[in-house]
């Protein structure tokens, strides 16, 4: 099945069933009003959410109503916690050697995770808005899970029964205001303004066997201004899978119900299928003419994410968002 929310009932949304082709939807209010609600109670929830999407899918609903991305938020237009790994050794390996520094081994065995802001996320065409070009305005495309309650301590094994849906990311990161918060310690919090969501969350049944589990098997297409940027697979070269991730984020604490863990830039060693975000392509032209030469987004620039089945259908629908100057509230 297939879930989003619209603008429309508050800060949460509402609540709708998406069919298959992304045509149709239809609110739930029986089941559940926002999409926090549903995942607060997933196990009575979701069998009632998937015959909604059965009957719609059959064309059986008398009140479906058109689908339309444009009034949708984010799935969840807030979530409880945003959690963002480094799944991609291959991106983090050409950062390190973008700087001539050596990958810890530690790298390998224990994986990177932030926790950013998750009080506003982005609908799947809100703008990116910056104050200035100056930032270094990146684009990130990323898979992420969308999980019930995980208890403390979960391991890898037991941690892929908590993924209830998957969602598409654009992680937007402003790169030249990153090295000097990193430099202090402690972490991101310029650097990552507000995160953009797919039109839909997506059950990993729906996904049929291009999900094994733990990856999502499928390219992740990029487009910028409307040439193809890049089509990583999010299966290939993923060195830490979701439950991995799961296990990791839960190693001190539980995780609640409607936490989000990103997978990080979906990146490959075959360089012929691009990259997933601006800054990779950077520091390859770094290592190899010594140098970036790629710039980074400007006003008015436009991103493109989506990922397609095999029959070349939108899973998610797409992320279409333009770079915006922010003049102030």
């Amino acid at each position: 099945m297939k879930l989003a929310s619209l603008r429309e009932g508050g800060r949460d949304g509402t609540l709708v069933v998406v069919n298959s082709d992304l045509t149709q939807c239809c609110t739930v209010p029986g089941i559940a009003l926002t999409l926090q609600a549903a995942l607060d109670r997933w196990a009575a929830a979701e069998p009632l959410l998937a015959d909604v999407a059965r009957r719609l899918n059959a064309a059986e609903m008398n009140r479906a109503q058109p689908f339309d991305p444009a009034q949708l938020a984010a799935p969840l237009p807030r979530a409880f916690q945003w959690l963002d790994g480094s799944a991609y050794l291959n991106h983090v390996e050409l950062v390190r050697r973008a700087r001539k520094a050596e990958m810890p081994e530690s790298f390998k065995s224990d994986p990177l995770m932030y926790q950013g802001g998750s009080d506003v996320l982005l609908g799947p065409r809100d703008p990116i808005r910056a104050a200035s070009e100056e930032w270094g305005i990146d684009f990130e495309a990323e898979v992420a899970v969308v999980l019930d309650d995980v208890p403390m301590g979960v391991s890898a094994a037991d941690a892929a029964r908590h993924i209830k849906l998957v969602v598409l990311v654009n992680d937007v990161s402003l790169r030249n205001l990153i090295p000097a918060e990193l430099g202090k310690g402690f972490g991101f919090l310029h650097g990552k303004p507000p995160t953009a969501f797919s039109p839909v969350a997506v059950s990993p049944d729906e996904l049929g066997p291009a999900w094994d589990g733990g990856k999502l098997n499928l390219p992740l297409v990029s487009t910028l201004n409307g040439k193809e940027f890049g089509r990583p697979n999010a299966g290939i070269d993923m060195n830490f899978d979701f439950p991995a991730l799961i296990a990791h984020a839960a190693r001190t604490r539980p995780l609640g119900a409607g936490t989000i863990l990103g997978s990080g830039t979906v990146s490959n060693r075959n360089r012929t299928v691009g990259s997933a975000c601006l800054a990779e392509i950077r520091m390859i032209e770094t290592i190899e003419r010594g140098k970036p030469e790629t710039p980074f987004m400007r006003f008015g620039d436009r991103i493109r994410v989506e990922m397609l089945d095999q029959a070349g259908r939108s899973i998610f629908g797409a992320i279409e968002q333009t770079v915006e100057r922010y003049a102030g509230p």
